[in-house]
């Protein structure tokens, strides 16, 4: 057996194999401390499953209205057991992290209503949902108004700012946990919990609210273990564990999340109907699964970050830093690395990888974006990916891989098409 070889029958020449086997060696101590976290969230799941008393029986598919779906609702309480919250909402029909984050705003505000963001500009897609880019159905038309308190220099809260800008129509307070389309660290969940502490004395009856998306898993507690009213993701990130074919999450509060229901279905209804439509074994198999996949894809981004900063490249989070989500940012700064990154990451693909990506106009982006993804799942970002927008300081965002192989994979073929352009020597 020649690993070597197979390798480079995928492309990689004997230069960029060598420097990122050099790197990969030096991890070895770094990734044992991976595992360990994978272990304890492994054995946390299965706790949840249990303590629900999960049977094949959950895994029976329901048409129609979906009353008695008795999967769905086992889901459910799985869900919030695992996240120690009242109750859960974890549906098919919630089709992208942020359409649930659409469904947790909008069934929790209301005209009048303030909606604050203390850790500065939302993810791209959210800005049309909340009104800050004009659009048919915002927050905004509904008379939700919003407010936003950028971050310190460093990515610290401004504490003062955020006192100065909580008032009586403050309602809801969305914290977003990873960076986005940016270049700020991602938020610890202590560092979320001594924000929502801070927050809650100077109001308690705010509702807070954590965009979790990317960050589940990655450490062995969650923002609602620290005090988060919800916490919001979505099922083809982390806690798909790359099976789930659709679906999203909100758990939290029971109040909270009965109004979130009443949106996502229609009031009275909320959470009795939705049909699973046989999608249940996915989407307990693919939890069951998602701390050993988060795993794979959190080495995968330690990987990079050390590849591209021994490159001279900045990275956040550096390579030594601990991490809180998935994604790794690299600023390549020009559109021809950016490209060219991503289509080494599509090139890596088990699915699509002939296809070359290219920049696009894609709803909700202010700039063209370019996104590579040979997934089982359109748009999985769990599965290896790469994405970032065509503007400056051109940074790309690195994220998921099923198996620690295949981000390995992908993060070695985009170096070497960075190699074979010309942007980079190794």
């Amino acid at each position: 057996m020649n690993t070597d070889n197979i390798y480079g029958q995928l492309g990689i020449s004997a230069p960029v194999l060598a420097f990122c086997r050099e790197i990969e060696e030096g991890l070895k101590e770094r990734f044992a401390r991976i595992d360990e976290n994978a272990e304890y969230n492994q054995m946390k799941v299965i706790k949840a499953m249990q303590d629900n008393r999960v049977s094949d029986v959950h895994f029976a598919a329901t048409t129609g209205y979906g009353y008695n779906d008795l999967g769905r609702d086992t889901l459910e309480d799985v869900y919030a057991s695992l996240f120690h919250t009242e109750a859960a909402l974890v549906r098919p029909n919630l089709i992208s992290g942020t359409h649930a984050l659409h469904i947790a705003l909008s069934g929790n505000l209301r005209p009048g209503d303030e909606l604050l963001s203390p850790v500065g500009k939302p993810y791209d897609t959210l800005e049309e949902v909340i009104g800050i880019r004009e659009s048919c159905g915002s927050l905004k038309e509904y008379g939700v108004t919003y407010r936003q308190v950028d971050l310190l220099p460093g990515g610290k809260f401004d504490y003062d700012g955020i006192r100065e800008a909580i008032n009586e129509r403050t309602k809801v307070v969305t914290i977003q946990r990873s960076k986005g389309y940016d270049t700020r660290p991602t938020f610890s969940v202590e560092q979320i919990g001594e924000l929502i502490s801070f927050i809650k004395k100077i109001k308690p009856e705010v509702i807070c609210m954590v965009d979790n998306c990317y960050g589940e898993f990655v450490e062995t507690i969650e923002p609602t273990d620290v005090g988060a009213d919800m916490a919001v993701g979505s099922l083809i990130k982390n806690p798909g564990g790359g099976l789930a074919p659709i679906g999203g999450y909100i758990v939290g509060k029971k109040e909270c999340i009965d109004r979130a229901s009443y949106r996502l279905s229609a009031p009275g209804l909320g959470r009795e109907v939705g049909a699973s439509l046989g999608l249940n074994t996915s989407f307990y198999q693919g939890l069951f699964l998602s701390p050993t996949v988060v795993a794979g894809a959190l080495k995968g981004a330690i990987f990079a970050a050390n590849v591209y900063e021994k490159l001279g490249f900045p990275v956040v989070p550096n390579g030594s830093e601990e991490r809180y989500d998935i994604i790794q940012a690299i600023t390549l700064g020009s559109a021809e690395g950016v490209i060219a990154f991503c289509q080494g990451i599509q090139a890596a693909a088990p699915v699509d990888s002939y296809v070359s990506p290219e920049p696009w106009d894609m709803p909700g982006y202010d700039a063209p974006v370019i996104m590579a993804a040979g997934a089982f799942v359109q748009g999985s970002s769990i599965e290896l990916s790469a994405d970032g927008p065509i503007k400056p300081p051109y940074a790309v965002y690195f994220q998921g891989g099923l198996t620690w192989y295949h981000a390995k994979l992908g993060i070695m073929m985009s170096l070497q098409k960075l190699v074979e352009k010309g942007i980079v020597t190794v």
